[in-house]
């Protein structure tokens, strides 16, 4: 992409907006050093120097938006606990604007990971599953928000959050706004009438059934999108790349990583930087590399990352 097309881009990006809904939870790292093991159990002993919190899930893929220049919109539900309350302090910090739904009875999501000698030791998650639709009572604030927003984005982590997701996606194509969905299960009529889905290749096996061919991949996947009426899947491949699969066919894109560092949280920076490119007006192929190129720069970084525009287009 030419300087004068880069810089044109970076101006429509600045003027987007993209909403993004979903499951949201708090990243929290506790760093530490490992020299001993411990005597009650065969386990490493980490004496922690430092702790770090950082936007999980569904904030992560609003803070990768906010990183490439949109104005971004963030609905999802919280409880009334710390982790809420630290959730969004660090939204405001990086001027995500944040429209927090709050229920007594659930616990925000927190992903705690301890890190001795640079590597993960153990990951413990504090949450639950609620007993009840916590995200009905924000669907006119959905309602609100859609029109002014040039992407929507689903972010589904399997929390309970987005039971009415079939209905938003509803509301929102008949607003005339493309819809992008990080899906969770094997259910996928779900989804039905989204712009855009995109399972890792694992999600997807869950899904169709592993492959064994390309031409066969592509007809599991046709029939996927005509039976659910999904515009495009982008299935991320790992080292392998991505691959767009839309009514045009199939296009794929090789990997871009250097080097991998930690996984964790790419798929955000794709569905973040898809949602970005199509509010800012590129076409689904026209964002596919550019949202490669993302990837492929968090996975070289640690825990949950961004991408910021000028990485991008480095």
């Amino acid at each position: 992409m030419s300087a004068p097309a880069v810089n044109l881009l970076q101006g429509q990006l600045q003027r987007a907006r993209v909403l993004v809904v979903g499951d949201a939870m708090l990243d929290r790292y506790l760093f530490g050093d490992v020299e001993r093991i411990s005597p009650e159990a065969p386990v490493p002993v980490v004496r922690v120097t430092r702790e770090e919190d950082r936007l999980g899930g569904a904030a992560n893929v609003a803070l990768n938006v906010r990183s490439l220049g949109p104005v971004v919109t963030l609905i999802t539900v919280v409880g009334a606990d710390e982790p809420a309350r630290k959730l969004e302090a660090l939204l405001a910090e990086r001027s995500i604007e944040s429209l927090l739904g709050r229920d007594p009875q659930l616990y925000t999501s927190v992903k705690l990971r301890v890190i001795g000698r640079a590597q993960q030791l153990v990951r413990v998650d504090f949450e639950n599953q609620p007993d009840h639709e916590i995200l009905s009572g924000m669907l006119a604030n959905f309602e609100h928000t859609v029109p002014s927003c040039g992407a929507v984005i689903f972010s589904d982590y399997g929390k309970g959050g987005l039971t009415h997701i079939a209905e938003m996606i509803e509301r929102a194509r008949a607003a005339a706004k493309p819809v992008l969905v990080d899906p969770k299960g094997a259910d996928y009529s779900r989804y039905a009438g989204a712009t855009l889905v995109t399972p890792n290749r694992a999600e997807l096996a869950q899904v169709i059934g592993p492959w064994s061919s390309e031409p066969q991949l592509e007809e599991r996947v046709a029939n996927l999108r005509r039976t659910h009426r999904i515009d495009a899947l982008l299935l991320t491949r790992s080292e392998e790349g991505m691959s767009l699969f839309d009514a045009d066919g199939h296009v794929r894109v090789g990997a871009q990583a250097r080097e991998v560092f930690d996984v964790t949280g790419a798929g955000d920076t794709v569905i973040a930087t898809m949602a970005a490119m199509l509010a800012a007006g590129l076409s689904l192929r026209e964002a596919m590399p550019i949202a490669n190129r993302a990837g492929g720069i968090v996975v070289g970084k640690f825990g949950t990352a961004t991408a910021s525009f000028e990485e991008v287009f480095a």
